[in-house]
This record gives structure tokens, sequence and C-alpha cells, in this order.
């Protein structure tokens, strides 16, 4: 957020002159969102794999000024994409200097606002809002109150001397509160029903009621929320009536494609060491392949986030035999995949009945998604001069203590290498350590394809006849 322009308007009366009307949020998001379309403008930064699916539903809606609920499984990028509405608001708007809520300065809701509106008109202090300001977001717990929401009386006010039937004596909540912004509840079944009442009001006449005192605020916000299909989730539901008020319904999913999955982790991992392309698509592949197994319970799904901790957990394998060994640059190789079973199984769901067999189906999924990109990558390619070399004596050691040189330099000079290499994305000027990495992802393909044996113990693996 950068500082407030200076040419802005600083009073009622200069904004009005200045020809700054109110403009409802659903017009303003309809206005901004038409605009981007129109110049080709992305509307949607660091959204990947929804642009043919779910983007053009959520832009109808928006268009329509509904008031949205994404639902999907868990780490589908609901929320992130919630996030990314600010940025279809107004970089700037103004609100009335020192007013509770946020309220347009030429069109002010709370009686106090609208008592100093009148005492000062044209000079009514003008302040700015930055768009990041005006989007509030709620994750739905079941401790939340009506209060938490809506607001409550404010004990401190009626002692000082306010009747409880004054508007004045309201401590708002979060929505009345993002008034002219977006509202955003994450999880909202975990809502108590009674809670979600609460949120009726707000929803279809735009005003609220605390303590049994209507309050006839024409709140001006755009709710959207996030939740699992009701289907499989046990922590509650969406009530009827509330679900009947939200303008959309969308539904979201897992990245569609390999491609799609590669550049969520991409986009998304903190890697502290290098990981190919290679290695990111055994992972991407990896994590669709859980997603299809019959052992893993799908109605708790395989979240996005697991693709990224595993992309991490590989990294961090390929930092310390770093540290290790003192190659550089840290270059992850195959070798750092067999991290990944044990230190994540614990963030999917197994079907009853698989205790104790966990980490055996995750490291056959996992070689699974090796034998298919490393057919993907090397398709056509004869490596029969790589297993022959191996066969004939040439044994190659790898693991946490090995340097990619010592891979390479057990190997004779074969052009095949250099063909490896290249499918991989590797010019044969680069580091030893990537180059190791191609090969072993051949030697891995040759393993599994049952043309060369493995022999691994905890510290090292040898690729042998």
């Amino acid at each position: 957020m950068t500082a407030v322009p200076d040419a802005l308007p600083r009073t009622a009366g200069a904004l009005r002159a200045a020809g700054y009307e109110p403009r409802p949020i659903a017009r303003e998001i309809h206005d901004n969102l038409l605009t981007a379309l129109k110049n080709g403008e992305d509307a949607w930064p660091g959204i990947v794999g929804f642009s043919r699916t779910v983007l053009p539903q959520l832009e109808r809606a928006l268009l329509a000024g509904h008031d949205v609920v994404l639902l999907g499984e868990r780490g589908q990028g609901k929320t992130r994409l919630l996030r990314t509405l600010a940025g279809l608001l107004d970089e700037w708007t103004p609100v009335i200097e020192g007013s509770e809520l946020g309220e347009h300065p030429l069109q002010p809701i709370t009686p106090a606002s609208i008592r100093r509106a009148a005492e000062l008109g044209d000079d009514l202090p003008v302040a700015w809002r930055h768009r990041s300001e005006r989007y509030t977001e709620k994750l739905a717990t079941p401790d939340t109150s009506v209060g938490d929401l809506i607001g409550d009386v404010d004990p401190v006010k009626v002692a000082e001397g306010r009747s409880l039937g004054d508007p004045e004596t309201i401590h708002f909540g979060l929505v009345p509160r993002a008034h002219r912004g977006i509202v955003a509840i994450n999880e909202l079944p975990d809502l108590a029903e009674r809670i979600q009442v609460a949120l009726l009001n707000v929803m279809e006449e735009r005003d609220i009621q605390v303590r049994g005192y209507t309050l006839r605020l024409p709140l001006d916000v755009l709710l959207v929320a996030t939740a699992n299909p009701e289907d499989y989730t046990n922590r509650g539901r969406i009530i009827t009536p509330l679900k009947d008020r939200f303008g959309a319904e969308i539904r979201t999913h897992y990245p569609l494609d390999v491609e799609a999955e590669v550049a969520v982790v991409r986009q998304e991992a903190n890697l502290v060491a290098e990981v190919g392309e290679p290695l990111l698509e055994v992972l991407a592949r990896f994590v669709r392949n859980l997603r299809e197994s019959t052992v893993i319970d799908q109605r708790s799904g395989v979240s996005a986030r697991f693709a990224v901790a595993a992309a991490e957990t590989v990294a961090a394998a390929a930092l310390r035999r770093s540290a290790l060994t003192g190659e550089e640059p840290a270059v992850a190789r195959p070798v750092d995949l067999d991290a990944v079973p044990s230190v994540l199984r614990g963030k999917i769901e197994f079907e009853p009945g698989e205790e104790g067999r966990e980490i055996e189906h995750l490291v056959h999924l996992l070689r699974m998604a090796i034998a298919e990109t490393a057919r993907d990558r090397f398709a056509g390619l004869d490596l029969r001069p790589l297993a022959d070399a191996v066969g004939e004596g040439h044994l190659v050691s790898t693991g946490e203590r090995v340097p990619g040189k010592d891979v390479l330099e057990a190997l004779p000079e074969l052009p095949v290498l250099h063909e490896v290499a290249q499918r991989a994305g590797v010019a044969a000027d680069e580091p030893a350590g990537r180059i190791a990495a191609a090969v072993e992802l051949a030697l891995e393909m040759l393993f599994l394809s049952r043309r060369l044996a493995k022999d691994s113990d905890d510290a090292t693996t040898v690729y042998g006849r």
C-alpha cells in the first residue's frame, strides 16, 4: 500500500466538486472487472488452473452483482481466489474521516455521521482508504458469536447514560465494519446454525438486528464464502435460507493437468535448493496418483499443499546433502524423493483397513510417478548403452553423502548421457549436480522397468546388474 496521493480531495465539498459520486460495491466491482476484461488484463493474478472452468463462472456472478460461495475440497485455492477480489476494487475510496463504518462522505448511514454531515456541510473532513483495507476475512469457528459478526450492545456506552434503544450504544461487528467492502467467511458450515441466521438480513434486506433492536443501516457489502461440499463434511452445513440468498454457488477443483500442478508448486513453494522440472513433474504426478488411488480417503481430498510440501522436502534433502558433501549449487536428485513418503504421510487420510501399510502405498504410487515422468522425458531414447555399461561392472552409487560428480565419474563416457541430460533440460556444460539428476532419473527408469537392479540401505543406493 502506497501513501495517499496529495491530489485527492480532503473535504466533502471538494469531493462533490470533483465528481466523486457514491457507487455501490457491486457496481464498483462490475465496472472494474468489465474494464479488465475489455483491456485483456489479468484480473486474477496468481490463480492457476481455473481460467476455463471456475473463473468464467465467478466473473459472471460478479458482473451480475451476486454474493458468492465457493464449494471445494481442501487445498483447491478457494481462499487465494477470494483474496484476489480486492484487486477489483478502486485503489482509493473516500470515507468520512473518523467514521466507524467507513461511510461515504456524500452518503452517511449512521446517526453520528449524519449529524456531523449536517453540521459541517461541505467542510466535512474526508479520508481515503486503500482497497486492501476494504477486504475483511473471517475464519468461521464454532465459538464465533453474533456479536463478532453483527454487533452487540456496548455496556460502556450504556453506562455513559445512553438508553438501550439508542443506536449509538451499539458496538458494531465485523460485517457492518466492512461497509463498502468485501466480507469473506472461510469454512461457512463451521458457523453454528443460529449464527448463520444472523446473516440472513444482511444478505437480503441489507440491515442488521442487535438485541431486538432493528437498525436500518443500508449496509453495502459483498459477502463471499468458502465451504467444503456437504456430502462429506461432518462439521456442519449451510442452512437452506442462507444458501438460497447466495446468488452463485461455484465448484472449485484441483489442477486438471500436470502442467497446472507444476505451476502451482512453482508459485507457492519456498524451495531452499534447486528442484528441476522433471522432479516437479514427478511430484505433480504423485499427487494426481494419490487423488485417484482407492486406498486414499478421497472424501477428505489431497490438498495442493501436499505437492508444495513435497517439493520443499525434496529441496531440503538436497540442501542437506550439499552441506554434507560440499557440492555447490545444491540440486535435488531423484534419490531425494525417498524423503517424501515418510515425512508427509500424515497429511493425507487412508481408507479404513490400511493401517500399517501407508508407507508401502506411498512408495508404490511415487514409483509410478517416477516411471511415468521418465517414460515421457525419455520416450524414443535408446538407454541400452547405459544399462549395458552398468551391467558390465560400472556400478553407480548415490545417496545423501554422494555428490553429483561421483555419480558421473562412475560411468564411462557415453553419448547417450548427453541425450539424457538434454531431455531433462540440462546442458552439457552445467554443474555436475544437474547432469547427475538427469542420469539418476534414467537409472531409476531402468530399475523400474527391470533392466537394472538396485540395492539400498539407510544412506546409499547402488545401481547394478
